[in-house]
């Protein structure tokens, strides 16, 4: 079965940083791009940043474009998020997710981490 499991969420002051993993196990990893998709207290998934399979090509949301990093080490079957100068506006559940051949359209998620950014 399918499995991604995020971590590394937690507490933060704003302009602080957090480095999220998930990793992945029971399907190919190296073959499939992932993104990071977030859910803000009362609001819908937004999209947040994007890797393909060999982690040559990235893309991100405006939103935190110059502050987010996404990564990959396909040896060790794990995705990263690094977050640079959070914001309050950062807070929401990371969730991290297997893309299908559209970037933009998933088959498998994870069970989500938090982010709060507060002073």
């Amino acid at each position: 079965e399918v499995q991604l499991v995020e971590s590394g969420g937690g507490l933060v002051q704003p302009g602080g940083s957090l480095r999220l993993s998930c990793a992945a196990s029971a399907f190919t990893f190296s073959t499939d791009a992932m993104s990071w998709v977030r859910q803000a207290p009362g609001k819908g998934l937004e999209w947040v940043s994007a890797i393909n399979s060999a982690g040559h090509y990235t893309e991100y949301a405006d939103s935190v474009k110059g502050r987010f990093t996404i990564s990959r080490d396909n040896a060790k079957n794990t995705l990263y998020l690094q977050m640079n100068s959070l914001k309050p506006e950062d807070t929401a559940v990371y969730y991290c997710a297997k893309s299908m051949t559209d970037w933009f359209l998933y088959d498998y998620w994870g069970q989500g981490t938090q982010v709060t950014v507060s002073s």
